[in-house]
């Protein structure tokens, strides 16, 4: 975060919160960056819900606690943003999410190596076309010649040059000024992620490789 002045989303797994060391830590993070600092939910417990046959009552129940637990512990930094754990979504859940309030989500891999995390019977084509019936405006990841870039992309043999080759060639970071800008389907917006472990990778020197930070 010292390196650059631009905003970054923090998903959290809700139950994490049980943790008071988790959450001084996730305190101290926020108080440090202020408004640089948007909080996420990444659902109670990293469950992969399309891995499993639709459960609309229980994931209902998961976002409620989940929303709960995060307003609570971050109040001024939590939104309605969602990313599901592993990227598994499937059409079904994007209704619960619209209506449980939630504006942005960012599941969607469009890429066909990854078409088996969006339920039986769907590609990310039919999940994608499932949330433009909805309110939720979808940020897909990044891909590049249709594969992945994003999280375990960016270290997998086979996948990794593509990766990187894609994050040099990312569109310009947003501004703090440009947050809503997430929520504004009328902009088009380079999206990806890394996760908080890879930061121990190569002796704890790891940073991602976006251009400009």
């Amino acid at each position: 975060m010292h390196t650059h002045n631009h905003p970054v989303t923090v998903f959290v797994i809700a139950d994490q919160c049980a943790s008071d060391d988790f959450v001084r830590m996730m305190n101290s993070l926020v108080d440090s960056y202020n408004e640089r600092i948007t909080i996420g939910c990444h659902g109670l417990h990293h469950r992969s819900w399309s891995a499993w046959k639709e459960n609309i009552e229980g994931f209902s129940a998961d976002l409620v606690e989940s929303v709960q637990l995060l307003e609570h512990h971050f109040p001024n930094h939590f939104r309605k943003w969602f990313r599901a754990p592993a990227g598994y979504i499937a059409p079904w859940m994007f209704q619960v999410l619209e209506r449980q309030g939630f504006r942005v989500d960012s599941s969607i891999n469009p890429s066909w190596l990854v078409n088996k995390k969006f339920g039986k019977g769907n590609s990310w084509k039919t999940t994608n076309d499932a949330v433009q019936t909805t309110s939720l405006i979808e940020r897909p990841w990044k891909t590049r010649w249709t594969l992945p870039t994003c999280g375990p992309a960016q270290h997998i043999p086979g996948l990794r040059w593509n990766a990187r080759a894609a994050w040099k060639r990312l569109s310009k970071p947003l501004t703090i000024e440009e947050i809503n800008h997430v929520e504004d389907s009328t902009v088009e917006l380079d999206t990806v992620y890394w996760h908080i472990l890879d930061y121990a990778r190569n002796n704890g020197t790891w940073t991602p490789p976006i251009k400009g930070l």
